[in-house]
């Protein structure tokens, strides 16, 4: 084997070094020239940004390529030695890997190494990464419903990737927060904290600037952050909601070690033309630094800004610039980038992958070479998922994968970081402790102290009760199997609905996309719906129920199912009856007569009378009278075909009717999930309270046929699961009677002797 002598190996190598610094120096200066910026290696682009740097930054690399140079002729010196040994011609770049930068403890490099390897990204240094168990803050902010399930969206792809505890900041209306607060208390996810801010508290300092962009006010709230949250927190991230990461957030987090001294904000420059004012004719946009930056992520040194006085620094620009624009077309965009141009050193330029802008004629596929390059996917335009974009599908399939992923999977510990539980996760923990793993009905008893992740007012909700303080909202629970009877719920019932539904990530958005869809429901605003996501092996239909019974806003409820249509009219006939039957003043509980079909196209009854012809002929049956008539016999329903006046009638044992009550009555027992007992519970509570059950003559309700559920076959299938209910059953009236006294020994006596 042959191998060149020492000296001419050097003039080789510097002959080699000399053109790639040539090419390498013709390919920076010709893309300075174009103003091609995005073109350089993200590396570069970060470090020579903002572009008066420039200059010093080439000089600066310059200095690392003779360094990297000095130690190529170093390596290469040593090589000599290694050249002996290898035969065959079977050497290779093992001598060189082995001598790169690895990792203190396993020789591999971190993520953010791995992604600068190879293609456009090679020349990259090592980067500080955050400390381990470091305090990452995120601040969004965050209005209304459709806005909250984005942030979910926005929340998943963070937890997905993190590695660090979290620290998210919203700065929401009424409407978010108790959404968000509900959804975080219910999540439970370890070492992350969530604080809210009103974002009424505000308003003020940003109503006084005329803004045409679609988010409205809430679009400039960014600009008030330095005040709004609190003043020890010296540096945060910031986020659009339809922001999605592909990446650790932590690598985003790093970047503020990398801040100059005057630099307090870390900005991607926008990828489209709008501040070049060339998009139409007469086209005149806010003042901006070259292509003026996007602010969909934007780091910010609070401290900093604050000890510089930017919020009499923006008004004062946003001041000056409206006696000529008049209005911003982007909110706190426009005034970001107005700022800057005054205040160049300000700005921290990052890669443009921190904010891969979607929308229409961008440059963002300048961004990315491979699917590695990508960190943060920004979909801002109005379009969304519609947007015109080469690689769009790839991008939206990434943004479904975070829209159906399964949240209660990102429950996980941070290992190495462990979290300070708070009282709701001590008592959870505290109750699975006194349970017997051992105990045959353990998952029933494990189902009963369950936290669910809930959504509240997964869609628009906007309802105001009648002022006649006899207002009822019609309660009620479901699955994905139901979703066919929410049209026709909906047409029976024109007043507030409020329904749990029980549902996976992905079975949610199949619900939105069929709500929206519906003429019916999309023009609905006073239906409540409430996602309750799956979890366990049981339907926990009585915690749904309470979900739904919660969130009702009027004085009373309507305790339904959803396979059941009332009678057309139902919704002021009830107002009517609690009215003439003066609930206000005592317990009552109004009790609408069901009835089913085994039909499943039926001409529904419009009266009583007609009702009544369709019993005689079979077409209506009362309800489960050939199943389980205890059910529903005490309501007498042959008094009822001849009653003109309401009737009071008496509990029996299993009698479970659908009532109305008022929205503070006893709450339903979670331990009864699946089939079982969950609704006949209920009603021997109401009674233990003395509620008066009280039939309505000329009201009724109709059940509409469908498949068993799930449960009802594992009932009759399963003498496990009938065991355990018959000890639930027990268990509940011993409670009964500790909680009602001897009062409610009755119950004891009437479930032996039925």
């Amino acid at each position: 084997m042959y191998f060149p002598s020492y000296g001419k190996l050097k003039l080789f190598v510097a002959s080699v070094t000399f053109v790639i610094l040539l090419t390498w120096l013709f390919l920076v200066v010709g893309n300075l020239e174009n103003g091609r910026s995005l073109l350089l290696s993200p590396c570069l682009v970060e470090q020579s940004m903002p572009r008066y740097l420039e200059r010093d930054t080439l000089e600066l690399r310059m200095r690392e390529v003779v360094e990297e140079n000095q130690q190529l002729r170093l390596r290469l010196s040593q090589s000599q030695g290694v050249a002996t040994k290898v035969q065959d011609g079977n050497y290779s770049n093992q001598q060189w890997v082995a001598s790169a930068d690895t990792g203190p403890e396993d020789g591999e490099n971190t993520a953010e190494e791995r992604s600068n390897q190879g293609g456009n990204h090679s020349d990259c240094v090592h980067r500080p990464m955050v400390e381990k168990c470091e305090l990452i803050h995120v601040a969004c902010v965050c209005a209304g419903h459709n806005t909250s399930r984005d942030v979910v969206t926005l929340v998943k792809s963070i937890l997905f990737h993190r590695r660090n505890p979290l620290h998210f900041h919203f700065i929401t209306d009424m409407v978010a927060h108790q959404i968000l607060s509900s959804l975080f208390q219910s999540w439970m996810v370890p070492s992350v904290q969530v604080s809210f801010y009103d974002t009424d508290e505000l308003k003020s300092e940003v109503a006084w600037i005329p803004n045409k962009h679609y988010s409205g006010i809430y679009g400039l709230m960014k600009l008030t952050l330095t005040k709004a949250l609190p003043s020890d927190l010296t540096k945060v991230i910031v986020l659009d909601t339809d922001i999605t990461f592909a990446t650790d957030i932590a690598e985003l987090w790093a970047i503020f070690q990398r801040f100059a001294d005057k630099q307090a904000i870390g900005l991607v420059e926008n990828q489209s033309d709008w501040y070049l004012g060339n998009l139409w004719k007469n086209h005149k946009p806010w003042p901006a630094l070259g292509r003026g930056f996007n602010t969909g992520v934007i780091l910010l040194l609070l401290e900093q800004l604050r000890r510089i006085g930017w919020e009499q620094m923006w008004r004062l620009t946003a001041e000056r610039e409206l006696m000529s624009m008049l209005s911003t077309s982007l909110a706190d965009q426009d005034i970001f980038n107005a700022v800057i141009k005054q205040n160049p050193a300000l700005v921290h330029q990052l890669p443009c992958f921190w904010n891969v802008q979607l929308s229409d004629h961008t440059r963002s596929e300048q961004c990315y070479t491979e699917v590695s390059d990508l960190k943060v996917i920004h979909w801002n335009s109005p379009k969304k998922l519609r947007v015109k974009n080469k690689h769009v599908e790839f991008f939206r399939n990434l943004y479904l994968t975070f829209l159906e992923y399964d949240g209660n999977l990102l429950r996980r510990e941070l290992f190495g970081c462990p979290s300070q539980p708070n009282s709701e996760s001590i008592r959870l923990q505290d109750a699975l402790e006194e349970l017997d793993e051992d105990d045959q009905c353990y998952d029933f008893r494990r189902e009963r102290i369950m936290v669910h992740r809930m959504h509240l007012y997964f869609l628009q909700y906007e309802y105001t009760p009648t002022e006649d303080d006899a207002d009822v909202t019609l309660v009620a629970q479901l699955s994905i199997d139901r979703l066919q009877m929410l049209e026709a719920i909906c047409n029976h019932w024109e007043g507030p609905i409020s329904l749990a539904l029980y549902m996976s990530d992905a079975e949610a958005q199949q619900f939105l996309r069929y709500a929206l869809a519906s003429e019916v429901l999309k023009n609905r605003k006073n239906v409540g719906y409430h996602i309750v996501y799956k979890e366990g092996q049981f339907y926990p239909v009585n915690l749904l129920r309470n979900v739904a019974l919660r969130h009702a806003n009027t004085p009373y409820i309507f305790l339904a199912d959803v396979d059941f249509l009332p009678m057309y009219g139902l919704y002021p006939y009830l107002r009517k009856s609690i009215v003439q039957l003066d609930m206000a003043h005592s317990k009552k509980a109004l009790v609408v007569p069901a009835f089913e079909t085994l039909r499943y196209r039926l001409s529904f009854p419009k009266s009583k009378a007609e009702l009544l012809s369709m019993l005689d002929v079979g077409t209506l049956y009362t309800f489960r009278y050939h199943v389980w008539t205890k059910g529903h016999a005490p309501t007498n329903y042959a008094k009822w075909r001849t009653a003109t006046t309401p009737y009071k009638v008496e509990w029996e044992a299993d009698f479970e009717p659908y009532v109305v009550v008022r929205r503070d009555c006893p709450e339903y027992d979670q331990r009864f999930v699946g089939f079982g007992w969950n609704k006949v519970s209920h009603i021997m509570e109401l009674d233990a309270q003395e509620y008066d059950l009280v039939v309505l003559p000329n009201a009724f309700m109709i059940h509409m046929p469908h498949a068993p559920s799930f449960d009802i076959s594992k009932f009759r299938s399963s003498s496990s699961y009938r065991y355990c209910l018959t000890m639930l059953k027990d268990e509940f009236h011993q409670d009964l009677s500790r909680k009602y006294g001897s009062s409610a020994l009755k119950y004891l006596t009437a479930e032996r002797n039925s």
